[in-house]
């Protein structure tokens, strides 16, 4: 009798799975049913961003951050819950597939999969992206209007986290694009022109994934870390994202003033370690006129060094760096590195009107961990209080950091958490978190509205989604006053 073949077992994928399954349909819900009150002042959009593949995947090489883009939407108005929407960004492929045509506007680089954070620009609503695509504008019901290079003034693609300067309105930007090597794309638009006013390319010795960038009062910040390109990954078909670890490569920050050149970048080397999500940044200057720079950042120890499918490597954690400058503009001395909280975090916040400036609050994601891994699904909130401490002054830690933990509830997965102020002069502690969170036993979805007062007193108002929203990443509150 011959012998047969052993039975393998289909390829699994934790991001094709359970909170983060995508949904197979675009959804309209309009009277959303609200339990406890939403406040008036709530007159907007939230929306948020994240990975929905359209159509078959590979489970074996399906990496989270390339998933096709999908973007939630809720239209709060007069303490009502007016719309739910959920509508994939039109792509070129997800137009194919949805037996569409393209949607207009010039791609760059073969990049147009816009996934990763939606944002409020002059009046446009923008999916954004790193890694070289463009801006797509969405209309006010969430529809693909265009890919756009902001009116030729974007020669090559954007990113996911640009900075918003609240003293001058103005967003700054790092960008890179793998076929630009050796260079990263730094960037300023002018809201009220919906323009880039500046462009410079900043030398850099690799390829490297740059996720995200700091600002403070005068300068911008650089992560220049250790995840490259590496198309070997891609190749070997272990991946379809061609990012990974690289231990040779070094991993430094620099700082150069805001709308500066290349040539004013200053280079301070950090332990090797991985940054997505810096939660602020500020500057102050100290009694010999040095200029010492703070950084609260969540760190992992290394990013994609062995999961070729997602962000599965930590812990990840709370460190502040100080870094200065000394009266003659050069670095002086090394990069304090200090833990501030030991907890497991992502996707880290701030008041958005205190960025870059001293900020007393600031909030993440409370990840489940188990070993080197982090259970994205099981997540909850925490929040900082630097208790008005002298957070830009020289001392490491002395008592003025304590974090609360928000409780969700078992089997609720929260995303990232956004604060809306009760008004433009509203103090940090003077409005609403907003956040979805997925119960995954009933395949259902909330709106949470957390009292920023207090928000371990629960939700002020839930707005009830019959409809899961996957987990996925970034997203604004896009007032509409």
């Amino acid at each position: 009798m011959a012998a047969s073949a052993p039975e393998t077992s289909p390829p699994t994928n934790r991001y094709l799975e359970g909170a983060y399954a995508p949904v197979a349909e675009e959804v309209t819900l309009t009277d959303l049913r609200v339990t406890g009150t939403l406040p008036p002042e709530l007159d907007g959009r939230y929306l948020r961003n994240g990975p929905n593949p359209l159509g078959p995947v590979d489970p074996a090489t399906y990496h989270w951050f390339l998933g096709d883009a999908m973007v939630h939407g809720l239209r709060l108005r007069d303490g009502r819950a007016e719309w739910y929407r959920n509508r994939w960004v039109r792509s070129t492929k997800v137009s194919e597939l949805l037996g569409e045509a393209a949607a207009p506007g010039d791609r760059h680089g073969g990049m147009e999969t816009a996934n990763t954070n939606v944002i409020g620009l002059g009046g446009r609503t923008l999916a954004i992206v790193e890694a070289g695509a463009r801006p797509v504008e969405l209309g006010d019901r969430l529809d693909t209007i265009a890919h756009t290079d902001l009116g030729g003034s974007l020669p090559h693609g954007y990113t996911a986290h640009p900075k918003v300067d609240p003293g001058t309105g103005l967003r700054h930007a790092i960008g890179y694009h793998w076929a630009r090597p050796n260079v990263l794309e730094y960037t300023v638009i002018d809201p009220t022109q919906g323009a880039v006013i500046h462009r410079v390319d900043v030398p850099v010795p690799g390829n490297p994934m740059c996720h995200d960038c700091s600002i403070t009062e005068g300068h911008l910040v650089i992560y220049d870390l250790p995840v490259t390109f590496n198309l070997d990954v891609v190749a070997a078909g272990t991946s379809s994202f061609p990012y990974v670890w690289d231990d040779a490569y070094g991993a430094r920050v620099g700082v150069m003033p805001l709308g500066g050149q290349p040539e004013e970048v200053r280079w301070f080397e950090v332990d090797p370690c991985y940054v997505f999500h810096p939660m602020n940044a500020r500057e102050s200057r100290v009694a010999d006129g040095s200029l010492e720079v703070t950084l609260d950042v969540v760190r992992h120890p290394s990013m994609f060094r062995t999961d070729p499918h997602g962000p599965d490597e930590g812990p990840s954690s709370l460190w502040r760096w100080r870094l200065r400058l000394g009266p003659d503009g050069e670095p002086s001395g090394p990069v304090r590195e200090t833990r501030l909280d030991d907890r497991p975090i992502e996707f880290p916040r701030v008041d958005e009107r205190l960025a870059g400036r001293p900020a007393r609050f600031g909030w993440a994601n409370v990840l489940s961990s188990g070993g080197d891994n982090l259970a994205w699904e099981d997540s909850g909130l925490v929040r900082y209080d630097f208790l008005g401490g002298d957070l830009s002054g020289p001392n490491e830690r002395t008592g003025a950091v304590t974090a609360t933990d928000v409780p969700m509830g078992a089997g609720r997965a929260p995303g990232e958490a956004v604060f809306v102020p009760r008004s433009d002069g509203a103090a940090e502690d003077d409005g609403w978190y907003l956040m979805l969170v997925g119960d995954r036993a009933e395949g259902t979805t909330t709106l949470d509205v957390l009292p920023a007062e207090d928000p371990t007193a629960g939700a002020v108002a839930q707005v009830h989604l019959p409809v899961r929203v996957p987990l996925g990443f970034h997203g604004n509150w896009i007032p509409l006053r």
